[in-house]
């Protein structure tokens, strides 16, 4: 049962709102078509045909080129990958020599010259010193840690200087990178090869090309590196593979080279100068024109400071104190001397070694400077100016060790002709003590008297040759010492055919003369031929007792970083070839040649001297080679196309020279007799005068020369005349 009066009563909100109308129903939208916009109309006529034509042609180039642009990145992807796999070890990288390195060290230690593809050791980046680094960045490459192995600007910038000064777009500047040059020194990857390539010069000439594909492969290359390595990397491999000037390769052995010190502590002015460097190496070498490379170390510093690796006070000062070379750098010391232990050595450890070697040498630079000086001196002050006469000078010590050597008027010289070794001249009346080093040799003696008087020889298709002295005057009867004293012709031809012609050779074969010498009694005139260093080696076995001597630069050989010697050296005193007596009998003649004969310009100071002056037929060579108890001294003096002397002997200029080197290789050396011994009976006032004392075996040479001549003398012939004043 429902009950009404409990239904629920309406609210009072539904009584307020009873009298509104309901809502109607949302009708529902009907979609309405979109108006399109109608087309314009095409352009017609001939204008719109070629509007459609041009619009389709840009629609075919934008699909093609970035069709392309994908397919050239991707062979791009691909060129740099195929590199990047192929690149070697860092390591491997930092020495790209072809040829090994010669240091060459004087008698105490000291480096006095350089030779091959000169390296010091492999430097990094982040190792050697910063203002090389820098300097290095600011002049070749300012936005090298910037960019990714290219620069556009860099190219854009080079294409167009090189066509406004009227070159093609990659001739002059090529506006590469860092990382661009590093690939070239490099070579792109491809490894000198002797089988590939005529010589090494053709190699790094393919090297260096800049066609328009090697420019892309360059480009390859380049983008691969940068990928590999990392910039201090890269900048590491330039610093040691690039050419400094002076042979040097690389930044450590520039440093070495020029300033004596390694790389890693060079200052502000010497980094400036090596960066300075790379633009023109060979022109721009300090040892080449000092000044002119401090000028461009100037300009590389003001680079430094505009990039903000140096201050402007750092400026200042490396201007105000530009660097400047080394003692041995800038004295260039003894060019001919190692040039001569360079060939002296075995090729495989000098010419073309593929190792790093360090020579120990016999030089002496301070002997070295004298013979130097002492011939400038000559040439400045006694040598008329535009003469193109020539000379040369060797300096050893008895044992045949040579401690200095010009081979010619300009020292500072690699690669020069050197009279001292090379040039092969006759030896005028220098050869004479070899002939009486034979007659002592015998058992003669310097008191031995025979007779300076007109003499000729019958020689076989020749006929009668018959000698003059120089003076075109006779002596008369002679002794031994008097004739070689004043260097008489006659006299040594009759003691040459006394003892023998073979027993002469013999004896300056022994002594050191390996050139062929003649077989005809002019023989004794000196007009075979020989070399000076050969003749003053000879001398040498005279001071050292009459045991010959092998010339000798080279003391020991090594590999760098190595303490045993691989080859020590292969010359000094030899066998005995004349008595110790009579090699002593020799000197004491020898001496009176400087005190009292022909080679009296020589003397200086207080000291023993002993010597033979040596002029040849026509005066085409003159000689001086003498000795103190210390050292012996060869000079020669001629013109290398055997032009005439004009007034000069070798008692003459030749003496000269040899006073003044002499004079400056023996300041502060104490004074050593000459181990001389004078012959019994001798008496030094008679051989003033010409007359000496009367000799139970006076004149047994005559003698025998009388028997082997029947007596003849007189005649007309070819009459050379060797003797000196």
């Amino acid at each position: 049962m429902s009950d009404s009066s409990k239904r629920r009563r309406p609210l009072v909100a539904d009584k307020r709102y009873s009298s509104a109308k309901p809502k109607p129903a949302a009708r529902k939208k009907t979609p309405t078509k979109k108006r399109r916009t109608p087309k314009k109309p095409a352009r017609g006529g001939i204008l719109g045909f070629f509007l459609r034509v041009i619009r389709w042609v840009f629609r075919l180039i934008w699909k093609i080129t970035w069709r392309s642009g994908v397919v050239a990145m991707l062979a791009l992807a691909l060129a740099v990958g195929y590199v990047f796999v192929t690149l070697p070890a860092l390591d491997k990288l930092l020495d790209g020599r072809a040829r090994g390195s010669v240091i060459l060290e004087d008698r105490y230690g000291d480096t006095f010259a350089w030779r091959g593809d000169q390296f010091g050791g492999a430097v990094r980046a982040d190792t050697v010193s910063r203002h090389l680094k820098n300097a290095v960045v600011a002049t070749e490459d300012k936005r090298f840690y910037r960019h990714f192995g290219l620069s556009p600007r860099g190219i854009a910038s080079a294409v167009r200087i090189n066509l406004g000064e009227g070159r093609g777009p990659l001739s002059g500047h090529g506006g590469s990178t860092i990382t661009q040059q590093t690939a070239k020194l490099l070579c792109l990857g491809v490894e000198y090869d002797p089988a590939d390539w005529k010589n090494e010069a053709e190699y790094v000439r393919d090297c260096r090309r800049g066609s328009l594909s090697r420019k892309a492969k360059e480009a390859v290359y380049a983008l691969a590196m940068e990928a590999k390595y990392s910039k201090d990397d890269i900048l590491s491999i330039y610093l040691n593979r690039a050419y400094m000037g002076g042979g040097a390769y690389g930044a450590e052995a520039a440093s070495q080279r020029y300033f004596g010190k390694s790389s890693l502590i060079l200052n502000v002015s010497e980094g400036a100068m090596l960066a300075g460097l790379l633009t023109a190496p060979s022109t721009l070498a300090p040892t080449q024109n000092l000044e002119r490379s401090q000028n461009r170390a100037a300009t590389v510093v003001r680079l430094m400071r505009e990039q903000g690796y140096v201050t402007k006070t750092e400026e200042a000062a490396a201007r105000a104190k530009p660097a400047v070379l080394s003692q041995a750098a800038q004295e260039q010391a003894g060019g001919y001397f190692a040039d001569w232990v360079m060939a002296s050595g075995p090729e495989f450890f000098t010419r073309n070694t593929t190792e790093d070697v360090i020579i120990s040498t016999t030089l002496d630079q301070r002997l070295q400077k004298a013979a130097e000086d002492g011939l400038q001196w000559i040439f400045d002050n006694k040598v008329r100016e535009g003469s193109k006469a020539q000379a040369a000078i060797v300096v050893m010590s008895a044992d045949g060790a040579v401690r200095a050597m010009v081979g010619g008027r300009e020292t500072k010289v690699v690669g020069a002709f050197n009279r001292a070794t090379q040039a092969l001249r006759q030896t005028g009346s220098a050869f004479k003590p070899f002939v009486y080093a034979a007659a002592l040799d015998l058992g003669y003696s310097p008191l031995d008297t025979l007779v300076d008087e007109p003499t000729c020889w019958d020689t076989p298709g020749s006929g009668n040759w018959c000698p003059k002295n120089y003076t075109k005057r006779f002596s008369g009867q002679v002794t031994l010492a008097a004739a070689l004293k004043d260097s008489l012709n006659i006299p040594a031809v009759k003691v040459s055919e006394s003892v023998g012609r073979d027993l002469v050779r013999r004896v300056a074969s022994d002594f050191g003369i390996k050139s062929d010498l003649a077989v005809g009694p002019a023989l004794a005139l000196g007009v075979s031929e020989s070399t000076l260093i050969e003749m003053t080696g000879a001398y040498a076995g005279i001071l050292n007792g009459g045991s010959a001597v092998a010339p000798f630069g080279l003391v020991e050989l090594r590999l760098q970083g190595d303490e045993e010697p691989l080859m020590g050296t292969g010359g000094g005193i030899q066998e005995r070839v004349i008595q110790e007596s009579s090699a002593a009998q020799l000197i004491w003649m020898m001496e009176k040649v400087v005190s009292e004969g022909s080679g009296r310009r020589a003397q200086f100071g207080d000291r023993e001297i002993a010597g033979k002056t040596g002029t040849t037929q026509g005066a085409k060579d003159a000689w001086f080679i003498g000795f103190t108890g210390d050292y012996v001294t060869g000079v020669w003096m001629g013109y290398d196309d055997n032009t005439k002397l004009q007034g000069v002997t070798g008692g003459g200029l030749p003496t000269d020279i040899w006073r003044e080197v002499m004079k400056r290789v023996h300041e502060g050396v104490p004074q050593k007799p000459l181990p001389m011994s004078a012959p019994i009976g001798a008496r030094d006032p008679a051989l003033d005068q010409g007359t000496p004392k009367p000799r139970t075996n006076e004149g047994i040479i005559e003698n025998l020369l009388r028997e082997l001549l029947g007596g003849g003398s007189g005649g007309n012939g070819p009459s050379p005349s060797g003797g000196d004043r």
